[in-house]
C-alpha cells in the first residue's frame, strides 16, 4: 500500500499540512521538524503524488521546449542537442514536452495549467505572435536561437554572424577568392545571420560579391545536393563553398564527388553546426561548432530561476555564446 502524507503525519505527530509544507521546503516550518519529517518519509519510501501536488501548488510540472517547426528543415543534430541540453537541467523535477509552434491551430492549449514555463527555440520572426501570447498570459518564457527586440525576455543565442565571418575568413586565408554560399531556410534568422557573416568577410577582404555564388538551400541534405548542382554548372566554379549547415554540406559534397571532382583539392567545403556527422565524412568536414547544447542548458537554467523566483518583474537579458571554428580536412590551401 502506498505511503501517504497522513501516514507520515501520524508517526511525526504533526498535521498532514505540516508534512506537506516540510516536504516542499516551506520557510514556515522550522529546520528541525523539516529534517525529521524528511527522514521519516525516506524511511517509509514515500513517493509524492504529483497529481495532488500539482493541484495544491498550482503547478503542472511540465516544461515546454517549443520549436518554430519540427520538420525536415530542423536537422536531427540540432534537435537532439537542444533536447539533450534542456533535459540535462530539468532532470526528474519536470516533464519535458517537445512541440512545434505549427502543431497548434491556436494557442489556447498553451496555458499556465499545462505549462510552468516555455523554452522557445525560435527560428523565425513569425514566432513573435507566440512570444507575445505567452507574455500576455504571464507564462514564463526564455527565447533561444534568435535575437528578439524585447527587453523583458531572457534571450540566449549563439553568435552565428561572427561564426560565419570567421569561417569564410579562414577560407580566404587559405587562398580562396571564388567562395560560394549555400544559404539556409528562407525566413529563418539563422540563415540571415550566416549570410551576413559571409558577406562581411568578403567585403572586408575586398573580394567580389557574385549573385551566382549565392544559392538558396533549406538546411536539408537534399537541398545541399541540388544547390551544389547549380554551382557546378557555372562557367567559373567556386573553389570553396560555405554551407550554412553541416547537413547541406553532406549533400553538396555528394554532388561534387558524383561530378568527378575531388574534395578538397578541386572544391573545398566549410560547414556550420559542428555535429558529429562531419567527423565521419571523408574527408572530415571543417565546420563551425555551434554550442546549441550549451545554449539550451543555459536557457533551461534561466527558466527554472524565473519559475522558482515567482517574480513577475523579471529583468530580461541578452546572452551570446561564442561559436568555434573546427578545422578538419575539407579545406585545401591554394598557393
Amino acid at each position: 500500500m502506498q505511503v501517504t502524507l497522513k501516514d507520515i503525519a501520524k508517526i511525526a505527530n504533526v498535521s498532514h499540512t505540516t508534512v506537506s509544507r516540510a516536504l516542499n521546503d516551506s520557510p514556515f516550518i522550522n529546520e528541525v521538524t523539516k529534517l525529521r519529517i524528511k527522514e521519516i518519509a525516506k524511511e517509509l519510501k514515500y513517493v509524492p503524488n504529483y497529481s495532488a501536488r500539482s493541484l495544491v501548488l498550482n503547478k503542472s510540472y511540465n516544461i515546454g521546449l517549443i520549436f518554430t517547426t519540427i520538420s525536415e528543415v530542423t536537422s536531427t543534430s540540432f534537435f537532439y542537442e537542444a533536447v539533450r541540453g534542456v533535459n540535462s537541467v530539468i532532470k526528474e523535477n519536470y516533464n519535458l514536452v517537445v512541440r512545434g509552434i505549427d502543431d497548434y491551430k491556436d494557442f489556447t492549449f498553451v496555458n499556465s495549467k499545462r505549462f510552468d514555463g516555455i523554452i522557445l527555440m525560435s527560428q523565425s520572426n513569425s514566432d513573435n505572435q507566440f512570444i507575445y501570447y505567452l507574455m500576455n498570459k504571464g507564462i514564463p518564457i526564455v527565447v533561444l536561437n534568435r535575437d528578439i527586440d524585447e527587453d523583458s525576455v531572457v534571450n540566449i543565442l549563439s553568435a552565428d554572424k561572427k561564426g560565419a565571418y570567421e569561417a569564410v575568413t579562414y577560407l580566404i586565408q587559405n587562398g580562396h577568392k571564388n567562395i560560394a554560399i549555400i544559404e539556409g531556410a528562407e525566413g529563418f534568422a539563422s540563415s540571415t545571420e550566416r549570410k551576413n557573416g559571409y558577406l562581411k568577410a568578403l567585403i572586408e577582404n575586398k573580394l567580389q560579391i557574385s549573385g551566382q555564388y549565392m544559392v538558396e538551400g533549406n538546411y536539408t541534405i537534399s537541398s545541399g545536393y541540388s544547390s551544389m548542382k547549380k554551382l557546378l554548372s557555372l562557367n567559373i566554379r567556386p573553389t570553396a563553398v560555405f554551407c550554412s549547415n553541416d547537413d547541406m554540406a553532406v549533400g553538396a559534397i555528394k554532388a561534387t564527388i558524383e561530378a568527378g571532382l575531388r574534395v578538397p583539392f578541386d572544391i573545398s567545403f566549410m560547414g556550420f553546426d559542428g555535429g558529429q556527422l562531419g567527423d565521419y565524412l571523408t574527408p572530415a568536414l571543417t565546420t563551425v561548432r555551434r554550442p546549441i547544447n550549451e545554449v539550451s542548458r543555459k536557457g533551461a537554467e534561466s527558466l527554472l530561476n524565473i519559475i522558482e523566483s515567482k517574480n513577475n518583474n523579471i529583468k530580461g537579458e541578452k546572452i551570446y555564446i561564442d561559436t568555434e571554428l573546427v578545422v578538419r580536412e575539407s579545406v585545401a590551401t591554394i598557393i
